[in-house]
């Protein structure tokens, strides 16, 4: 009976690492991060401690829900990666069903959270991103076409313009800047992820840039999306949504970045470890911009481009 107890409690310990790795913690938490940069941006001091948790908890849930169903949907060209192969929807380790019911649920509860608490226009952000992230990008666009990569980033850059919309119900230039700021980010950095792990896309026959169109093409593109990125980024202080301190972080982290890049055109680089230093880096970049702007928010007025009712 001793026995048999310990071999359930070891099994239900399983299950529940597996439940838990199918929401992928990693992207989770570093949206968390993105989406509290947001919000304490737009808050600029008057924090709504209910409404922040509401609008943390209830993105991660749609994020965690949108990962378990895109697990579902990828377990056939996981199972040829060496880095997911060992994923619990590819060994059966838990029925692909109920991982899909996990994932559906959990999108009700986070769907519902910012429902309730936030407002229309956060909701409909996160709606948009979680369509473009399992619909068009999971089930077409990664598998299909070079440009799943830029479609995909849309979804990733919605986490901060929730969090933003959490606080201001309107869509203005900050919520614009932000946008496109992390978009642009997104592709250095899933660039620089198809470049170290090339051998496991080509496998799976995925066409990101460097499998499809070679690796020479995905460092110009590289380096041109972290130097519009950085251009970018210095739209915020420049539109006065923040102060000299993120313009100062944001010009040191994107050129030691840049810079970063550029060495991938030296003849005797090694390109995985390049691309994992280029990686290593946006991670750094990100979360430096995303604390930053959080601290350094300034008082501006917003105009509106549009406003939902809630």
């Amino acid at each position: 009976m001793n026995t048999q107890a310990r071999l359930t409690s070891t099994q239900w310990k399983a299950r529940f690492k597996g439940y838990v790795q199918v929401t992928k913690p990693g992207i989770i938490f570093g949206n968390l991060i993105s989406v509290a940069g947001g919000f304490l941006l737009a808050a600029k001091g008057d924090v709504d401690l209910v409404l922040m948790l509401a609008s943390l908890v209830g993105l991660s849930l749609v994020v965690a829900s949108g990962c378990s169903i895109n697990n579902c949907i990828d377990r056939d060209i996981d199972a040829k990666m060496q880095r997911t192969c060992k994923r619990v929807t590819v060994t059966g380790e838990i029925p692909l069903s109920h991982v899909l019911l996990f994932g559906i649920a959990l999108g009700v509860l986070g769907f519902g959270t910012l429902a309730l608490f936030t407002n229309a226009l956060a909701l409909l952000f996160a709606a948009i991103g979680y369509v473009v992230y399992v619909g068009i990008y999971s089930l077409y666009m990664k598998r299909n076409s070079v440009y799943g990569t830029l479609v995909g980033s849309f979804s990733g850059a919605v986490p901060p313009v929730v969090g933003y919309c959490s606080v201001t119900g309107q869509m203005d230039m900050g919520a614009v800047i932000l946008l496109l700021m992390f978009s642009l980010w997104q592709m250095p950095h899933s660039y620089a992820i198809a470049i170290f792990r090339f051998n496991d896309y080509a496998a799976a026959k995925i066409p990101v840039l460097p499998v499809a169109e070679g690796m020479a093409k995905a460092k110009h593109h590289i380096v041109l999306y972290i130097a519009v990125f950085a251009l970018v980024s210095t739209m915020l202080p420049l539109a006065g949504y923040t102060g000299t301190a993120f313009m100062a972080v944001t010009c040191a982290t994107s050129l030691w970045w840049l810079t970063m890049a550029l060495k991938g055109y030296r003849q005797d680089v090694d390109m995985p470890r390049w691309a994992r230093q280029v990686f290593g880096f946006s991670i750094i970049t990100i979360t430096a911009l995303s604390v930053t702007m959080a601290l350094d928010f300034q008082a501006v007025s917003q105009t509106p481009l549009f406003t939902l009712v809630r």
